[in-house]
């Protein structure tokens, strides 16, 4: 026999009855509820819940977990010094991941203040470059859920998966099936660390609520032959499956999450197949409130450090020439919302694709090209002229103004070809992108040393500052980051039910305007990091002001105040009283009415 009790953060808990046939039921009491609270050692078991030394005396003598704790009491402020100086002592980044987790595993409020306090320190530990580490070692480092696997195998139940996750007020989901983690390929079922990381951040960066987002997995498999042999692998040993039978687990993801949480319920693909992932944005972003960030995040950030430039070379988006090297999700992605932006500015569809000019892997995107090597989304950007395979030749012919690296290409951008773009600009704008800093195709300092200071340079990844001429280049990251959490926020807090590219234009205007002259003149085109969670707020805020401008947000009736929507929509960050509430009556109320004695005595 069982009872079934539900505590207030909505998870089911059983307690185990003693039946004896000589006297009434019992309770073996490791935990109860009390008011809405779990008492004993299972509320510090509850990460939610757990405040560690935290806990006031009246806390632990009511929660029955006086005794269980030293009897020092640290303050929030306290906890948080002594977590600086324990991943201060770990040596290897992958280190202090795994000490993280585990503080997340132990203690919710205080690995995100951690997060949002330092978030310039921690965020290459959750986010890249580390987390990329992580989720290659996923298998070693695991230890408790943190996330939701579906399988192949599940189709027909994807449901009744989703059912097993013990939060139902889910807003926001991060899905990958892991074919194309970062730039190191196929990591199948342990590319759950990028869901993980990424909504850490949603958390840190943005306020959004960490019960209200659930990392998944869709996992059909691996062509990763390293992990198909190695004994630690956590996914299904298998091929990666494709085609029809792929396509219907996603559409029944799809269709399960909205019936389980809701029509708005936001949906980010992450770290897809190029193909897929196209493939899923146009089937999708009309029907669901879905967006990609390979796709459209990174491609909100490069356009708002496009825009910030705009303040030195003195050009609109419409006077530029772009030249790609790379043309897969990221590149696209940028392509589509730089002529967005051009539109924006007058110019048509057609005139501004003429702008852009793309080379992978195959060479120049030409029409003549074969079919197989020409998708669907690239076509818009293929010239009608003759092939070839000659960066070089094509930087001196079209004379950029601005060159984006998306390719994984380490040193694409050689000496000759960082020449031949000062020789046509008097500031070369220059985007090394990938990641990590291995295959980025040019480093900060290659770029400014050729052009003898006078670029504009944004990475992927993080670069230490430059040294030129006795002035320090600061180098911009152009971090998505910048652009996700405070999305998401705005969606949910505005009800949006469809995700448009305006929106993420909109996140770029936003960002170009947080960087001042003094950032510009360090070499920056994005904000210090410092001020990313103000400018998630910022970027959060527009888009509720935008959905409602455009008729789109499902939130009735329309707020005056936009900042205290969003901010009421925010996790707080502070240890709460972990009792209830309390409050006095008049004491007539106690008296009987009419009565002089006591109403209970025999007398």
């Amino acid at each position: 026999m069982s009872l079934l009790l539900v505590s207030r953060s909505q998870r089911i808990f059983k307690l185990k009855h003693l039946i004896s046939p000589n006297r009434a039921p019992t309770i073996n009491r490791t935990f109860f509820e009390t008011n809405g609270q779990i008492r004993g050692i299972d509320h510090l078991r509850e990460p939610k819940l757990n405040k560690g030394l935290a806990f006031t005396l009246n806390e632990r003598q009511s929660l029955g977990i006086h005794g269980l704790l030293p009897p020092k009491i640290r303050t929030l402020d306290e906890q948080l010094e002594l977590c600086r100086i324990v991943i201060s002592r770990y040596k290897e980044d992958l280190n202090k991941y795994v000490y993280l987790v585990e503080l997340h595993d132990r203690n919710e409020k205080l690995f995100f203040r951690l997060l949002t306090e330092d978030i310039e320190k921690m965020m290459p530990i959750v986010y890249t470059p580390t987390v990329g580490l992580a989720c290659q070692k996923f298998g070693v480092i695991f230890r408790r859920p943190r996330g939701l696997f579906v399988t192949i195998n599940d189709r027909g139940h994807v449901y009744e998966v989703l059912k097993n996750w013990p939060e139902m007020d889910v807003r926001a989901i991060v899905v990958t099936d892991g074919e194309r983690i970062l730039g190191l390929g196929d990591l199948g079922a342990q590319g759950m660390g990028i869901p993980v990381g990424k909504l850490a951040l949603y958390t840190a960066l943005a306020g959004v609520k960490p019960h209200q987002c659930l990392p998944m997995l869709i996992d059909v498999g691996t062509n990763n032959e390293e992990f198909l042999n190695d004994p630690l692998y956590i996914g299904l040993k298998q091929k990666r499956v494709s085609g029809e039978e792929y396509d219907e687990l996603i559409d029944e993801f799809m269709a399960a999450a909205v019936k389980r949480y809701g029509q708005n319920t936001l949906i980010q693909f992450e770290d897809f197949g190029n193909r897929n992932a196209f493939k899923f944005l146009a089937r999708y972003r009309d029907t669901y409130c879905t967006f990609n960030d390979d796709i459209q995040g990174t491609a909100s950030i490069v356009v708002a450090g496009l825009i910030a430039s705009q303040k030195i070379v003195e050009k609109t988006m419409s006077e530029h020439t772009f030249l790609f090297f790379g043309a897969g999700e990221a590149a696209i992605g940028i392509a589509n919302l730089l002529v967005r932006a051009m539109e924006s500015e007058g110019m048509s569809t057609e005139q501004a694709c003429e702008k852009i000019w793309m080379f992978d892997k195959h060479g120049l995107l030409v029409l003549e090209r074969e079919k197989e090597n020409l998708d669907s989304h690239m076509v818009r950007y293929a010239k009608d002229i003759c092939p070839t395979k000659d960066f070089l030749a094509i930087v001196k012919e079209i004379k950029p103004s601005v060159l984006i690296g998306a390719s994984a290409v380490a040193g694409a951008f050689n000496e000759e070809v960082l020449k031949s773009m000062r020789e046509c600009n008097e500031r070369p704008i220059i985007f090394a992108l990938s990641n990590p800093t291995a295959v980025a195709e040019c480093t900060p300092q290659q770029a400014y040393d050729v052009t003898e200071g006078t670029c504009l340079f944004a990475s992927g990844s993080p670069f230490p500052p430059v040294q030129r001429d006795g002035k320090t280049f600061i180098t911009g990251q152009g971090n998505n980051a910048y652009v996700f959490p405070g999305v998401a926020l705005g969606v949910i807090a505005s009800g949006i039910h469809h995700i448009s590219d305006d929106i993420f234009l909109t996140a770029a205007q936003v960002i170009s305007r947080k960087v001042s002259e003094e950032d510009l003149s360090k070499g920056l085109l994005y904000p210090p990091l410092s001020s990313i969670k103000q400018c998630s707020i910022e970027i959060a805020v527009a888009v509720v002001e935008y959905a409602y401008k455009q008729g789109i947000a499902s939130r009735y009736p329309e707020p005056e105040d936009k900042l205290a929507l969003v901010k009421s929509h925010q996790y707080c960050f502070r240890y709460e009283p972990s009792l209830p509430a309390t409050w006095a009556w008049p004491e007539q109320h106690f008296k009987p009415h009419g009565a002089s004695k006591d109403p209970c005595s025999n007398n």
